[in-house]
């Protein structure tokens, strides 16, 4: 397994994206409100078996020392492996080589397995913030990085 930097602009990260989009629209039933704003400045990471892009995540400023986790997936045959573990350790790193010192992110309620794995990752719910204010369905998190010693 290798963990390597992708463009915004990499096939296999879409295709990785579409797919979070339609996983998701099912998981939550088509719910009202739920909005896809795509970001041409998130920095991705993806997940490679095999030759293959078998997860991805990513990080956005939303200020100078806040980085705000994105489209985070594994595809559903490679999970269960610790895939999104180390995925998400490795997007912190890529957080705090940014110069963040906090990293937040949006699920939704619907999905207990993510919540699960950010919270067993030391993320703390915090106010629903940005586009997420009027979404009923999302709950919000953050982590303050640990400072290089």
């Amino acid at each position: 397994m290798l963990i390597e930097s992708r463009p915004a602009t990499d096939p296999e990260i879409d295709t990785l994206v579409v797919a979070q989009q339609r996983e998701l629209r099912e998981a939550d039933g088509g719910l009202d409100g739920q909005v896809t704003v795509t970001h041409d400045d998130i920095r991705y990471l993806a997940v490679v078996v095999d030759g293959r892009a078998v997860a991805c995540g990513g990080v956005q400023a939303l200020d100078a020392t806040t980085g705000e986790l994105k489209r985070m997936y594994v595809r559903p045959a490679y999970r269960g492996r610790g895939i999104a573990r180390q995925l998400l350790t490795a997007l912190e790193e890529l957080a705090f080589q940014q110069g963040h010192s906090v990293v937040c992110l949006e699920t939704g309620v619907y999905l207990p397995a993510a919540i699960g794995l950010y919270t067993s990752c030391g993320y703390e719910p915090i106010p629903v913030y940005g586009e997420y204010v009027d979404n009923p369905y999302s709950v919000c998190f953050a982590k303050r990085l640990p400072v290089a010693a």
